[in-house]
């Protein structure tokens, strides 16, 4: 589990595609510290760690990642949100995060509001009914409150810090980004659905 706090902004330093596809990543983690076999988020899926160096992690991807995230679109140089994983004890900063990506969205606008930045994402109608105004979402890993959600559409805002200490400062009109949708709004549709069926 993590909390969608971003740690470490790394970069991907080399991709091999064979079976799975391998991915070493630059970070400033002290690896000492992290076991093989350790889970890290990368921009929101739950990867493994395979090998690791100094100053850096290796991670496979399967097909099924790639078909349902954005890893497929890193190329050497991609700049990722890192989160090691919950410990007992941890600040709960953001919210409950799974590290297990629903859907890819797109983000269709950006307006600076203040010093802060608004963005609007697509939301598939599929998602829609789990996102909603106040409630919680992961974007490429980082725990963000919803500012105004309809049928299509979803908007948060971005401070600062957040543009400074994660990816968020480089996105551009179209970019990707992962979405999970909060683990409680899951839930609460699916008894709702088991709750109507009766």
């Amino acid at each position: 589990m993590f909390t969608g706090i971003i740690t470490d902004v790394g970069r991907v330093r080399a991709i091999e595609k064979a079976g799975d596809t391998r991915i070493e990543i630059e970070t400033v983690y002290d690896l000492e510290t992290v076991d093989i076999g350790a889970s890290i988020a990368c921009s929101g899926p739950c990867l493994t760690v395979i090998e690791k160096g100094e100053g850096w992690f290796a991670v496979e991807a399967s097909d099924e990642t790639l078909s349902c995230t954005n890893v497929g679109d890193w190329i050497v140089g991609t700049t990722v949100n890192l989160e090691r994983a919950l410990k007992v004890g941890d600040e709960l900063g953001g919210h409950m995060v799974s590290g297990h990506v629903d859907t890819v969205v797109n983000l269709l606008m950006q307006e600076q509001i203040g010093d802060s930045t608004k963005l609007v994402f697509s939301l598939p109608p599929k998602y829609a009914p789990f996102v909603a105004a106040k409630g919680s979402v992961a974007l490429d890993g980082v725990s963000l409150t919803v500012n105004e959600a309809t049928d299509d559409h979803f908007t948060v805002n971005i401070i600062p810090h957040t543009q400074d200490h994660t990816t968020f400062g480089g996105f551009t009109i179209g970019r990707r980004v992962n979405m999970e949708i909060d683990v409680l709004a899951r839930y609460v549709a699916r008894m709702t659905e088991v709750n109507n069926k009766k």
